[in-house]
């Protein structure tokens, strides 16, 4: 039989009335002749308390443990669905991720999938079980430890079982019903797209939109999956959602696809460093150990064997950069003369493919903020992005102005 994977955010499991609606979902695709693998996340909430309860704990926690407490969120629900199914007359049968098994590294709390192995599964399948529901999020270690894939690994858990067992599509059910031009609490003239390509998406989500995770949509641009976006909350067939699919996939595309955000975001820059060759590595090498998030660079016109390095992190981080930065001018690996950051700045975006094969996207970026009074701090490119940072407080009104100027509410 053909086979789909159909995944359940939190807030979709969230108590047993919204689990026994994912089932009922699940039940229909059983009913159009699917052999079907669910993917849970853990009830709604039950994560953040389950880490609460580690941190109360022990603050300085074994990694192994806290994977051990964190995934048990997964594995309840994937028991009640499993249970639920079977009420509706379902053969279904959970799952846990050692069970499966979904072989990962050893990085706790941070694993990557390494394998899928389909023997298990495919034996069930065959006595006649119809739906596998997988506790997501989780696997096991070459050690044989639970591991956990971090925030957000039920996604990535889905579109690597859709890619392990050639599954015909990858369904993300979630509380939006797919994916918009830009965030509808932002612009109420957002549109909600019928697809986007994945390299679209994969900015979408690096930027900002918190539709999907990043690794899934990377696993599933490596693997061509076919993924597709849509509520649990309201009734969906075949055209339901946005599909996230390859380029050639998409008939007509627009130039720029959507517009995201990333509102707490800091700018840093270091002060008169030595302009030489391999200051960059002096600089950045530190911060990557500190586990510092760099996404923006802006070096300066250099003066006199002297430049500025200007950098973007994530607000939460800046003490974090600020001790690493300080702490190798102190060894001497590198000299400034002074570090200022500014925390109260926002990215703003604009994505899409079309960019490649049309000029003056970015002129239309900068004269429609520049008519808004809309300062921009540093800009960087790349084929289908642009990014600019710019005051924290002209952000949503930066939104608005480029999803008018783009005419993303047209389809």
């Amino acid at each position: 039989m053909p086979l789909l994977v159909m995944k359940f955010g939190g807030t979709s499991v969230g108590d047993l009335d919204r689990i026994k609606n994912a089932a009922q979902k699940v039940k229909r695709e059983v009913e159009r002749g699917y052999d079907v693998i669910v993917i849970v996340s853990a009830m709604s909430g039950k994560t953040n308390e389950l880490v609460g309860w580690v941190e109360q704990t022990s603050p300085l926690f074994d990694a192994r443990e806290y994977d051990a407490v964190v995934s048990s969120g997964e594995n309840v629900t994937a028991g009640l669905m499993a249970l639920t199914l079977q009420e509706m007359d379902i053969p279904a049968r959970s799952w846990q991720g050692w069970q499966v098994p979904l072989k990962t590294t050893s990085a706790h709390s941070a694993a990557r999938i390494e394998s899928i192995p389909r023997d298990n599964l495919d034996a069930k399948f065959g006595e006649g079980m119809r739906v596998a529901v997988i506790a997501g999020f989780q696997g096991i270690s070459p050690e044989g430890r639970i591991t956990t894939l971090g925030r957000g690994g039920s996604d990535t858990t889905a579109v690597a079982f859709a890619a392990a067992f050639d599954a015909e599509r990858c369904d993300i059910y979630t509380d939006v019903d797919g994916v918009y031009t830009t965030d509808p609490r932002i612009s109420d003239k957002a549109r909600k797209l019928d697809r986007i390509a994945f390299e679209e998406m994969l900015e979408l989500a690096s930027l900002g939109a918190k539709v999907l995770q990043t690794r899934s949509v990377e696993l599933a641009m490596r693997y061509k999956v076919k993924l597709r976006v849509l509520s649990s909350f309201e009734d969906t067939d075949e055209n339901s959602g946005t599909l996230v699919c390859d380029e050639e996939d998409i008939v007509e595309q627009n130039v720029v696809s959507g517009v995201a955000y990333q509102r707490d975001e800091a700018k840093m820059t270091l002060i008169s460093v030595a302009d030489r060759p391999g200051i960059a590595a002096a600089i950045f090498g530190p911060l990557a150990e500190a586990g510092v998030n760099v996404d923006m660079i802006v070096q300066n016109i250099s003066e006199e064997g002297r430049t500025d390095m200007t950098f973007s992190c994530p607000v939460n981080q800046v003490a974090r950069a600020s001790e690493a930065l300080t702490k190798a001018k102190d060894e001497g690996s590198i000299n400034f003369h002074d570090l200022v950051a500014d925390t109260d700045v926002a990215k703003v975006s604009v994505v899409g493919i079309g960019m490649r094969s049309h000029a003056g996207v970015a002129s239309q970026m900068f004269e429609a903020l520049s008519r808004e009074n809309v300062n921009i701090r540093v800009i960087t490119t790349s084929e289908i992005k642009i990014s600019v940072l710019i005051d924290r407080k002209y952000m949503e009104l930066a939104v608005q102005a480029l999803h008018d100027t783009f005419g993303l509410e047209k389809a």
